[in-house]
C-alpha cells in the first residue's frame, strides 16, 4: 500500500513532464531564433539555410560545386532593384508589421479559385525569415514558424536592414544568391549599375529563380517584368 502511495507522485510528474517538455522545448528554439535575429541585426550571415540546402543538393552531383554569393551593402544596391523587388513581392512592406493578412487572404482565394497553390501571399520579411533560417518545405507547422520569426525581425530590426539582408541572400538561380551575384551572373554589371529593366526582370524570377534560369525568355517574364516596371515607381522603400 505504501509503495502505491509513493508511486504515484511519480507517476504524475512523469505525466507532467510530458506535457511539459515539448513546450520548455518549442521555448528553447524561439529563444535561439530570436537570439539569432538580435546577431543578424549587427552582422551580416556568412551563408543561409536555404544556401546551405542548395550547396548539398549541389554536392551531390558535382563534391568541387560552389555557390554565387557576394555581400553587398545597402547603399551599393540599385534603388531601381529595391523598388522592383518590393513591387513585385510586397508592395506593403513599408507599412506590415512582418505578415499581411490581406495579402494572405487573397492569396488563399485565389488558390482556391485554381484549386491548386499558385501563392502564398508572404512578405519580403517572411521570405528572409525562411531563407535564413527554414526550409522550402510546405506546412502549417512551418508557416507558423515563419509568422513567428517575421514578426521577431520586425521588432528588432529596421525596415533598410530587412531589404538589405534580403536582397543579399535570395536566390536568384541555381546556386546564385544575392543581388551582387545575380547582377554578375545575368548581366555582368554590379547590382549598384541595374537598369530599371535589368531589375524588374531579376524581381519577376524571385518566385521561381531555378526555372527562370532556364527559361529566361517566356512570354509570362516578359509581360511580368513590363508590368513591374510600370508599378515600381509607386514602391516605397526604405
Amino acid at each position: 500500500m505504501a509503495r502505491s502511495r509513493k508511486a504515484a507522485p511519480t507517476r504524475r510528474r512523469w505525466i507532467k513532464w510530458i506535457f511539459l517538455a515539448p513546450l520548455l522545448l518549442v521555448l528553447l528554439v524561439q529563444l535561439y531564433f530570436f537570439a539569432m535575429v538580435c546577431w543578424y541585426a549587427q552582422f551580416n550571415p556568412g551563408s543561409t539555410s536555404f544556401m546551405r540546402e542548395q550547396l548539398s543538393q549541389l554536392r551531390e552531383k558535382n563534391p568541387n560545386a560552389t555557390l554565387k554569393h557576394q555581400w553587398v551593402p545597402y547603399e551599393r544596391i540599385s534603388r531601381n532593384l529595391k523598388r522592383a523587388v518590393v513591387a513585385s513581392e510586397d508592395a506593403n512592406f513599408s507599412v506590415h508589421g512582418g505578415v499581411d493578412w490581406e495579402a494572405i487572404e487573397r492569396a488563399y482565394e485565389r488558390n482556391n479559385r485554381r484549386s491548386k497553390v499558385v501563392g502564398g501571399g508572404s512578405t519580403i520579411t517572411q521570405q528572409l525569415a525562411k531563407n535564413l533560417f527554414l526550409s522550402g518545405s510546405r506546412s502549417y507547422v512551418r508557416k507558423g514558424q515563419e509568422m513567428v520569426i517575421a514578426f521577431m525581425l520586425e521588432t528588432v530590426m529596421s525596415k533598410e536592414r530587412i531589404l538589405e539582408l534580403y536582397l543579399n541572400v535570395v536566390e536568384f538561380g541555381r546556386g546564385v544568391f544575392g543581388a551582387e551575384a545575380a547582377a554578375r551572373y545575368y548581366y555582368k554589371t554590379s547590382a549598384a549599375n541595374l537598369t530599371q529593366a535589368q531589375a524588374a526582370r531579376l524581381a519577376v524570377m524571385l518566385p521561381n529563380p531555378r526555372y527562370y534560369d532556364k527559361h529566361r525568355s517566356t512570354n509570362y517574364l516578359e509581360r511580368r517584368t513590363n508590368a513591374i516596371l510600370r508599378q515600381m515607381r509607386f514602391a516605397e522603400v526604405p
